[in-house]
């Protein structure tokens, strides 16, 4: 708490007494600070109670008020005068000046040195820095016991108590953990834009926002961002922010516990639910979520993308007993992970967005332990070349087209629709995608025209004129079946933007 200049003027250990500027009275005194100088102004900060004998006062009315208006100007909390040799009394235009801008004069009377005016000063702001670090180290006395007895909730409401501010922890998606009190106002959102796609900045951060200002801190040291722990509060002072950095620590310290205990956990139950991948029997029962499951296979055989995927379970699944009871292990050159079947959007899916360095998965559906080798192994089998691919929801078709490879698929094509393809190059026309149309609506004259919003008999020059590039006849079933399948094996632009696929 800060000093003003009615405390100066209560105080019983002073004779210092209000003559004038009783209005100004609830000014913060910053300092006391002796100048005999005719203008101090360029040598304060503001914020001074001024101590003089009246030197440097002047020697008229003009002067006179031109210094009480210079002090006043400057920002300072009071003017006041050692009433003794010097001067006796206080000039009146001192005093009329003071009562006009509400600006302070004192006397300092009797055994009163300026000595003891400053030291009053003083004495009180360190009395309040060690009241204030008192408060400091209590309230991170009452955070640390509440990290032990109720975890992150606990250490939120001491921090947001000893600050009398709000808190929100974030986890690693900027999605919120804790908050106090638990509501959503608006700075949350500025908080969120502030770190979702951004990169992870160590250290604290200040945000204003409408008046207040909000202390943002990164929770971990190295390697990937545990989460966020923002702040806010009326006066971010040092000690606000030694609290807010004492609570982040004591977030990460049980965020890292958590993260450790939970690989060790993974760690441990990986060979039970290997041997069961395997189809080996396993003497004890699996610590799995309720089946149905979703089996994924990720291709990958880093060591620690078990422990990356423990950690992302938490992003998918949330803080849950599905989280926890989810399996996984190696299993070669991939990793399996049976996971609760959620549908869409599958949980595998998530999964392989959030695991480093992986960037292909295939997924099957297990409905019991009965199920899991061989799911396990048609997921393996449905690894793609590039993203997530379920075998449960894969048509027959886009299993036979991933199948081929591509350069077996390129010279298929070739071969089939290559005179085609040279011709729309060299002539500029649409014979390939109109023959497209033409299959997909089972050879349908009519209707083909309509999608392609021509005349009838426009499609069938065209069509006369692909068989005569082709060498073939349309009416063939295998020449049909050839075109389709050469066009289908790659996607292809549609005249309106869209794409066969």
């Amino acid at each position: 708490m800060a000093i003003t200049v009615r405390d100066i003027t209560a105080s019983p250990h002073l004779e210092v007494s209000a003559s004038a500027g009783l209005a100004g009275l609830d000014r913060v005194v910053r300092w006391a600070h002796v100048t005999e100088l005719p203008d101090p102004v360029r040598w304060l900060r503001g914020g001074e109670l001024v101590l003089t004998a009246g030197l440097g006062l002047g020697g008229d009315a003009a002067g006179h008020r031109a210094y009480v208006r210079r002090l006043h100007g400057a920002g300072c909390a009071g003017l006041a005068f050692a009433i003794d040799i010097w001067l006796s009394e206080i000039p009146s235009e001192v005093l009329d000046e003071g009562d006009r801008l509400g600006f302070p004069v004192l006397r300092v009377e009797g055994e009163t040195s300026f000595v003891a005016v400053v030291e009053t000063v003083a004495d009180h702001y360190a009395a309040e820095r060690t009241r204030e670090q008192g408060r400091v180290l209590a309230a991170q006395d009452a955070m640390a016991r509440a990290a032990l007895r109720s975890g992150p909730a606990g250490v939120m409401r001491e921090l947001a108590s000893a600050t009398s501010g709000e808190c929100l922890l974030l986890d690693r998606n900027a999605m919120t953990s804790r908050a106090v009190p638990e509501r959503e106002p608006g700075w949350h959102s500025l908080v969120r834009s502030e770190v979702v796609g951004a990169a992870p900045t160590p250290g604290m951060r200040v945000l204003a926002d409408d008046g207040s200002s909000i202390l943002l801190q990164t929770l971990g040291t190295s390697g990937r961002t545990l989460g966020w722990v923002a702040l806010r509060c009326d006066d971010p002072s040092p000690n606000v922010r030694v609290l807010a950095n004492h609570a982040a620590s004591l977030l990460a310290v049980d965020l890292l516990h958590s993260r450790d205990a939970r690989r060790a956990m993974f760690g441990e139950r990986a060979p039970l639910l290997r041997a069961a991948a395997l189809g080996q029997t396993v003497g004890v029962p699996l610590t799995l979520p309720s089946p149905p499951w979703e089996v994924v296979c990720l291709r990958t055989s880093e060591p620690r993308s078990l422990d990356d995927a423990a950690d992302a379970l938490v992003d998918v699944l949330g803080d849950t007993e599905a989280a926890r009871s989810s399996g996984l292990c190696h299993l070669g050159e991939v990793l399996v992970a049976v996971l609760p079947d959620t549908g869409r959007p599958h949980a595998g899916e998530r999964l392989l967005s959030l695991v480093e360095g992986v960037s292909a998965a295939g997924a099957c559906r297990a409905r019991g332990p009965g199920e899991l080798a061989s799911a396990v192994a048609r997921a393996r089998g449905a690894v793609p070349a590039e993203g997530y691919r379920h075998m449960d929801e894969a048509d027959a078709w886009a299993l036979l087209r991933s199948s081929v490879p591509e350069s077996g698929s390129r010279a298929f094509t070739e071969a089939v629709l290559g005179p085609v393809v040279e011709h729309d190059a060299r002539n500029g026309t649409e014979l390939a995608h109109a023959l497209r149309h033409y299959l997909d609506s089972s050879a349908h004259v009519e209707e083909t025209a309509r999608e392609l919003g021509v005349h009838r008999n426009t499609l069938r020059a065209r069509l006369r004129t692909a068989e005569r590039v082709l060498g073939r006849d349309l009416r063939d079933p295998r020449t049909r079946l050839e075109l389709w399948t050469a066009l289908s094996l790659r996607p292809m632009r549609c005249a309106d933007g869209t794409w066969h696929d």
